[in-house]
Formats: structure tokens, C-alpha cells, sequence
């Protein structure tokens, strides 16, 4: 289902209302259609600014929110990004659009199938979905410019920090999975870690070990 033009300014007009407004970030969202990443009954509301279900218990995350988070970690057209959560694959994809490489990896086998097979049909080939523990990152292909993670933990995980280069960002939820959470924006120091709250949001925890689907 394509968006409409209609649709698809309403959808821009309401990230930018919401405070994504990087140029780059907006044009990324407008590539890839969001109609692509949900199934089912819930088709026609893909283009709203809200979460919605898929597979396995999980969501997918809504539009301003995957906006800021993108926006927020200021990706590079040399960057390799490791995403910590594939989902439905739509964020994978928008972070496609923006740097040389994206890693994405999932707990859910089925949820990394069939974002594989959307990224297939929508022709994108820098994207490398797998599925495996993602709170132990991906050590083979590390260091890693930018890291997203889109599950919330009580801490940012250490083999994640580990895994980033000196001078990249890392963005996540952090805080107790019941509660409200708060997207934090890390940046790896020459010594240490810089860290920045950017707003609240609401995030199904970081889990570890394997899905069963």
C-alpha cells in the first residue's frame, strides 16, 4: 500500500510537530514507507504516529519516536550501524538509507525472516539482519560507529558499549521496563562516556537469550 501524497505530507508535518526536523532524517522516513512493515488489520493505520503490534509480542515503534532516536545519533554515510532489535525491520531500513552499513539483529528468528524478505521486495542491500542475543551486541563485527537499541535496559549493556568506536553514539531506552524510560544519547570519550537524557518514552524490555518463534 503506498502512501498518498495527502498521507504522506500529514505524516512529515506530524514528525516535524514533533520535533524531528533533520533534513536528512525526514528524508529517510519519506523513502521508506512504513505501509511496507505492517500486516494485517492494522494496515491502514501505518501511517499514524502510534506503536502497533507485529509478531512475537512486539511493536512497532511509532514514527516520531523512530524519528528522534534516528535523528538523535546523527548517522554518517560511512557508518556501520548495529541496530539491537529488528522488529519489523522499519527502522533498519530508514537507518539503511543513511549509512554505508546496517546490522540489525533480533531474539526472533521469525521477526528477522520477514524483515528480511521486506528489505528483498523494497530492493535494500546494505541492510545484514540475523538473529541471535542482541545484548551481547555483534563482537565479530565490532567496533561499530553508531549502535540503536530499541528495547529498553535498566543500564546501557556492557558488551554494547564495548563494541563502539571511540567518538560514535549509542542511543537507547533506559529504565525499569514497567516504568517510564528515558531515551538516552551515549557518546564514547577518549576516557569514559558522555551521556545526554533526551526525552521519556516507553520501550518492551531488553531480553536475553533466544525467541522461540
Amino acid at each position: 500500500m503506498a502512501m498518498s501524497p495527502e498521507a504522506k505530507m500529514q505524516f512529515l508535518f506530524t514528525l516535524r510537530s514533533k520535533g524531528v526536523t533533520e533534513a536528512r532524517t525526514l528524508q529517510a522516513m519519506e523513502k521508506v514507507d512504513r505501509g511496507d512493515f505492517v500486516k494485517g488489520i492494522f494496515a491502514e493505520r501505518a501511517y499514524e504516529d502510534m506503536p502497533l503490534p507485529i509478531a512475537c509480542g512486539q511493536t512497532i515503534s511509532q514514527p516520531s519516536v523512530v524519528g528522534l532516536m534516528t535523528q538523535a545519533l546523527n548517522v554518517q554515510p560511512r557508518d556501520k550501524v548495529l541496530e539491537v532489535g529488528t522488529g519489523s525491520g522499519y527502522q533498519a531500513a530508514i537507518l539503511s538509507q543513511l549509512a554505508r552499513r546496517v546490522y540489525t539483529v533480533d531474539r526472533y528468528p521469525r521477526l528477522v525472516r520477514e524483515a528480511q524478505s521486506v528489505f528483498d521486495r523494497s530492493g535494500i542491500v546494505n541492510i545484514t539482519a540475523m538473529s541471535t542475543d542482541g545484548s551481547f551486541g555483534l563482537p565479530d563485527q565490532a567496533p561499530f560507529d553508531r549502535i540503536l537499541v530499541t528495547a529498553a535496559a535498566e543500564d546501557p549493556p556492557g558488551p554494547l558499549l564495548a563494541q563502539l568506536k571511540t567518538g560514535g553514539i549509542m542511543v537507547l531506552p533506559v529504565g525499569q521496563s514497567d516504568a517510564v524510560q528515558s531515551l538516552i544519547k551515549v557518546t564514547r570519550l577518549e576516557q569514559g562516556f558522555d551521556y545526554e537524557e533526551l526525552r521519556a518514552v516507553r520501550f518492551v524490555p531488553l531480553v536475553e537469550g533466544m525467541g522461540q518463534e
